[in-house]
């Protein structure tokens, strides 16, 4: 069975370029929330179709997450680590559309005439959305670079099969609660639209 060549540079410094990676991560976002970052001024029709495209690329990379979690439980290596490398950079992409949206757009909150339930439901999925999006951070990108610097056979002897089943469990029900508050936001009950505090260019 054919498998692609590991990047070896990587091997010796997974932990290290985990934290590395996992920082930039929290401070791209931090400091786009803290207005930070100049973004350009985008409009609210802009915000709407970042927000359209970013439910588009969620989606897409929750059916690479679950097809790369079937592939590995059925033997398909390469299937597996080709689902999840396109999980991954379907994720980069979502940070391209989120961080300038955020940044340079603003963001929606649900409308007043939604029910008090609905509402509520929807302050907890998207609770949960963002606690996971910044724990699964950490575990995805340990299981990445494992997965890219190591063997098949290597990989027995790491914890990239216990880290990684952690890691796409908590990306995938992330994944799919952003969806439906994407829904619930912009398809049923309405919303408000909280411009950015900070926009520059």
């Amino acid at each position: 069975m054919a498998t692609a060549t590991p990047a070896r540079p990587i091997k010796g410094r997974v932990n290290e370029l985990t934290v590395l990676l996992t920082v930039v991560g929290y401070l791209l976002v931090a400091g786009t929330f803290g207005g930070w970052f100049p973004y350009p001024n985008i409009t609210e029709s802009g915000v709407d179709l970042l927000g359209h495209a970013i439910a588009a690329v969620n989606t897409l990379a929750t059916i690479c997450l679950v097809a790369g979690w079937y592939w590995i439980r059925n033997g398909e290596v390469d299937k597996h680590r080709k689902a999840m490398g396109s999980a991954f950079a379907l994720i980069l992409v979502f940070l391209v559309l989120y961080l300038p949206k955020v940044g340079g757009g603003g963001q929606k909150a649900i409308a007043d005439a939604a029910p008090d339930l609905v509402a509520l439901a929807y302050f907890i999925m998207l609770a949960i959305h963002i606690l996971l999006s910044g724990l699964a951070m950490p575990v995805v990108v340990y299981a990445l670079l494992l997965g890219l610097s190591h063997t098949p056979s290597e990989l027995r002897d790491t914890r990239h099969a216990q880290v990684g089943r952690i890691a796409a469990a908590s990306w995938i029900l992330s994944l799919v609660l952003g969806v439906v508050t994407y829904v619930i936001l912009n398809h049923t009950y309405g919303n408000t639209f909280e411009p950015a505090f900070v926009t520059v260019l």
